[in-house]
């Protein structure tokens, strides 16, 4: 047999194994829909019977492909499904003890809790009537007292005192990684090095489907734009017009919808309440965290080489540093375009906000089983002294 034939076997695989996870996401999407499911037993039951026939396909797919391949080859493989399987049957330990929902979001990585405005909000639901906030009740008011109130909880955190990074390449590197924290932490990603996660199909799938359903980019020049707009603009020159304009009228273009043109009188009302308080430079953290973590989804997904995400992250280093005083500032500016973008998509933001707000204090303080604290080992750049050049 021929190296075409064993490719083209090889190949027929993973489509395989790829279609499998695309009818697990869309089953996923179905059961998250339901705004009220009678019982989790159901879901469990599906999400069992789903890792069972993945099981049993995989265990297939390597009978015919152990005619194909040699003994080596074969062995790599084996240890190659034992890991995946030990990975499934941790999520499947941790989804036994959710939620219907929650079970969802462990099993296909979408609670996102984070970037798409629709899956929030989907994810969100049940949380914010814990916290004492209903879609109703979100008057703006109660918003920008929450947002001043988190804030002010945040101010209160330690955290160490910034030093000389001189020309330290590791340090910069470290502390660029560290800008995407707090949605690192909130999609559970290592923050460790540049990789997000280990590098198996079933996660690259997982980040995939992040990256393409919450900011719709499907490849190398989506992303490098979406950075890109990021650096250049963002929420800082967007803050900035809202700031300017006489009227919500001078934002908008006559397209809008009913929605658009709510959530745009909502953002000019919260950029009119705030301006004389926060200048456009303090929505650096929400721009800068997100084009970090692009930059290392990027990276992590080839569409970008390493080198060239390390070179995104130098340069977010750089702006961060010279915007923002330390950890503190840089989660409270992260807190506010956070709530801007919400009202912008005129959408509810208190559990948003507490979702944000625990992530940094994590990143701050760590947890009660030593997670976490990852800004708490890691000191901020202290501002250079007028005319050194890096």
């Amino acid at each position: 047999m021929d190296i075409n034939e064993i490719l083209n076997r090889a190949k027929g695989a993973q489509a395989q194994a790829l279609a499998s996870l695309h009818e697990m996401e869309e089953k996923a999407e179905t059961l998250a829909s339901s705004s009220c499911p009678k019982s989790d037993v159901p879901l469990r039951d599906t999400a069992s019977q789903e890792a069972e026939q993945i099981a049993a396909n995989a265990q297939r797919q390597v009978e015919i492909l152990g005619q194909v391949f040699d003994a080596q080859t074969m062995t790599q493989m084996a240890a190659n499904q034992e890991q995946l399987q030990q990975m499934m049957d941790q999520r499947m330990a941790e989804a036994a003890a959710m939620s219907a929902e929650a079970a969802m979001s462990q099993l296909f990585g979408e609670d996102m809790g984070v970037l798409a405005a629709a899956l929030e909000t989907l994810a969100m639901e049940g949380d914010e009537e814990g916290l004492g906030f209903d879609e109703e009740e979100e008057t703006a008011a109660s918003l920008y007292a929450l947002l001043d109130e988190t804030m002010a909880r945040l101010e209160a955190l330690p955290e160490p005192t910034s030093i000389e990074f001189g020309r330290d390449p590791a340090l910069w590197g470290r502390f660029g990684i560290l800008l995407s924290g707090i949605v690192s932490t909130l999609n559970d990603h290592r923050l460790d090095g540049l990789d997000v996660e280990e590098h198996i199909p079933v996660l690259e799938q997982q980040v995939l489907s992040v990256v393409r359903r919450s900011w719709g980019i499907d490849g190398r020049s989506g992303l490098l734009e979406t950075i890109r707009y990021l650096t250049q603009g963002g929420y800082t020159e967007r803050y900035r017009f809202y700031c300017e304009a006489e009227s919500p009228e001078e934002l908008m273009t006559g397209d809008e919808d009913e929605d658009d043109r709510e959530g745009v009188v909502r953002a000019w009302a919260f950029a009119q309440h705030y301006k004389e308080h926060y200048s456009p430079a303090f929505m650096t953290g929400w721009d800068v965290g997100r084009a970090a973590m692009l930059a290392r989804w990027g990276s992590y997904l080839g569409w970008i080489t390493p080198e060239e995400a390390q070179g995104i992250l130098w340069d977010l280093a750089q702006r961060a540093a010279g915007d923002l005083g330390g950890w503190r500032e840089f989660a409270q500016s992260y807190l506010f375009g956070g709530l801007m973008w919400k009202l912008l998509c005129n959408s509810p933001a208190a559990g948003y906000l507490g979702y944000l707000a625990d992530a940094a204090t994590t990143l701050l303080m760590g947890k009660a089983d030593g997670s976490g604290g990852q800004w708490r080992d890691f000191p901020w750049p202290a501002r250079r002294k007028l005319g050194f050049t890096l």
